[in-house]
């Protein structure tokens, strides 16, 4: 499955269930990874939990592939590998504490900067 065509799948799923938050960051000029990490915000366990396997359920169900789940005993953050897009549940505290927004907004205008040199 096209990544263009598994993002909305994605952002769908996260919005379904209520997510708070909901950040799409474009990595490809970043990392060669993945292209799109996309961060998203739970209220609890529960919900973070329930978004991954929303997520996973769409995504199968649309013909993509999910290679892995992360961190669902716990909760706090779960990791949704879909190859070419990242999805991170947090919650909030969480996501506030290891703020991978600006990591990655940060990462992302000093290879612009570089670039251009």
């Amino acid at each position: 499955m096209k990544t263009d065509e598994l993002l909305p799948i994605v952002t769908a799923a996260l919005e379904d269930l209520k997510a708070q938050d909901i950040l799409v960051l474009k990595a490809e000029n970043i990392t060669s990874l993945f292209d799109y990490m996309i961060i998203a915000s739970a209220n609890s366990t529960r919900q973070t939990k329930a978004l991954a396997n929303h997520i996973q359920e769409k995504v199968k169900a649309a013909g993509g592939k999910v290679y892995s789940i992360e961190g669902e005993q716990v909760g706090e953050w779960v990791l949704v590998d879909l190859g070419d897009i990242v999805v991170h549940i947090m919650q909030p505290v969480i996501r506030e504490y290891y703020d991978l927004e600006s990591l990655w907004v940060e990462s992302s205008a000093i290879k612009e900067k570089n670039a251009s040199i």
